[in-house]
């Protein structure tokens, strides 16, 4: 699933692109037909996002709510944009530019009060301007829960997804296993800290770069156009650390990688 910074770099894509003049929005798979004509030709005032959610909101006061979930895709295109291949449930259609959404778990147009109770159940996203960090502090800290499973819980912190958790544990040393009530303020400050600069880093790159330069060799990425992990995905692996092999178990029907020697407490 995609993770906070590729929601917020769609929506400063989508900015540069459409926000300003009216945009064409279209739904050739017919399942966010009716939806469509309530903003299709109207102006797009904004494009934003809170987490894992995209908002696009046009001048008659509407916003087309975007979660993309497990399967969600915006393709980007030149105009003329070609016909639609596949199930496109949105299409998006500026001055010189169009984009096509697929697969999304929420594609839906909302009134303001409705955008507001959503954004009311999410936690801080590190991205945002103005978020703070003591919101989530607060649920962590009167927490018994993991802070594994904390972490990828949206209404305690928004955008943040397996890679960002797995990574920013073993950064910090804590086992994902620590209870949130033992999570130091001072621990929960640096790891919010670095979290903000790690997501910056995303937005910027495109991609999520979370190991530190001295650590950046050995064994290749997970992946061969992801740049390398500490533990994602690397479940048997020597660590780039310590040499320990890393470990796999499954948190909340998510899988949790982990050094047990660099984070044994």
């Amino acid at each position: 699933m995609p993770e906070g910074h590729t929601l917020h770099r769609l929506a400063r894509l989508h900015a540069r692109k459409f926000v300003g003049s009216p945009v064409r929005v279209l739904s050739p798979q017919g399942r966010f037909a009716e939806d469509a004509r309530l903003v299709d030709g109207h102006v797009l005032t904004s494009s934003d996002a809170w987490g894992k959610h995209l908002w696009h909101t046009y001048d008659n006061g509407l916003t087309v709510h975007v979660h993309l979930g497990l399967y969600g895709k915006f393709t980007d295109s030149a105009l003329p944009m070609e016909e639609p291949v596949g199930q496109v449930r949105m299409r998006m259609v500026g001055a010189d530019f169009g984009t096509d959404l697929r697969g999304p778990t929420a594609c839906e147009v909302l009134l303001p009060p409705q955008v507001a109770a959503i954004e009311a159940r999410l936690g801080p996203d590190p991205l945002r301007r103005g978020a703070d960090p003591h919101q989530a502090w607060v649920r962590i800290s009167k927490s018994k829960k993991a802070i594994g499973a904390l972490l990828m819980d949206q209404a305690v912190l928004a955008g943040v997804g397996n890679v960002y958790r797995a990574e920013l544990l073993f950064r910090h040393g804590i086992s994902p296993e620590r209870p949130g009530n033992l999570i130091s303020h001072d621990e929960w400050t640096a790891m919010w800290a670095d979290l903000v600069e790690l997501m910056k880093v995303g937005v910027r790159r495109g991609k999520m770069h979370v190991v530190r330069a001295e650590h950046d060799n050995g064994d290749p990425a997970y992946a061969k156009d992801r740049p390398r992990t500490y533990v994602y995905r690397r479940a048997g692996s020597p660590c780039r650390v310590c040499g320990t092999p890393i470990l796999h178990s499954v948190m909340e029907a998510r899988n949790l990688f982990w050094c047990p020697v660099c984070q044994s407490v």
